[in-house]
């Protein structure tokens, strides 16, 4: 945290660097073209300020482009990997928390937290290639070799059994990996 902190204060100082150099950049510009105004006619200066006009308008549809951009992005990346699913029989649900930092497998009325890494690999496994049967067996098999806590909160008997059927349809509908 003390590390975003700082890198915020680096950028806000390079923007009032820029904005400083911009603004005298811009002090030079102006009093140029206030200098210039003398010399111009009505038909030069009513052209300055329709080409102002447009240059304004361009200025604020890259702003509007921007916001646009950002917001796509931040909505694809929740979409990603982070938010809210709950299986069609309403009993398991995936929660992320608000960094999507880590991930809660809701079971009943239990827990279990992921790491988003630990997510990642299961969604990763819950979109590979291959039959339903395959993927829950790579399921099943991934959550023996690395989390075999899941199996004291979640009653699953085998790479048969319908509760990673669900979990595998729960993951693959809300999760995707780019």
């Amino acid at each position: 945290m003390a590390k975003k902190a700082e890198d915020k204060k680096k950028d806000i100082k390079k923007k009032d660097a820029k904005k400083s150099g911009s603004d005298a950049q811009r002090e030079l510009l102006a009093k140029e073209l206030k200098s210039l105004i003398p010399k111009l006619d009505s038909e030069g200066l009513a052209f300055l300020v329709e080409q102002a006009r447009v240059h304004l308008y361009n200025m604020q549809v890259d702003e509007l482009n921007e916001a646009a951009i950002a917001a796509d992005s931040a909505r694809q990346k929740s979409r990603t990997i982070s938010g809210k699913a709950k299986s069609s029989d309403g009993t398991m649900r995936i929660d992320a928390t608000e960094s999507g930092s880590s991930f809660y497998l809701q079971y009943r009325n239990d827990n279990i937290m992921f790491s988003r890494d630990e997510m990642i690999h299961l969604v990763k496994i819950a979109n590979g290639d291959g039959s339903d049967l395959e993927i829950r067996e790579r399921l099943y098999a991934w959550f023996d070799r690395e989390r075999r806590d899941i199996f004291s909160l979640v009653p699953i008997a085998n790479k048969f059994d319908d509760k990673l059927k669900s979990l595998s349809a729960l993951i693959k509908k809300n999760f995707k990996v780019r």
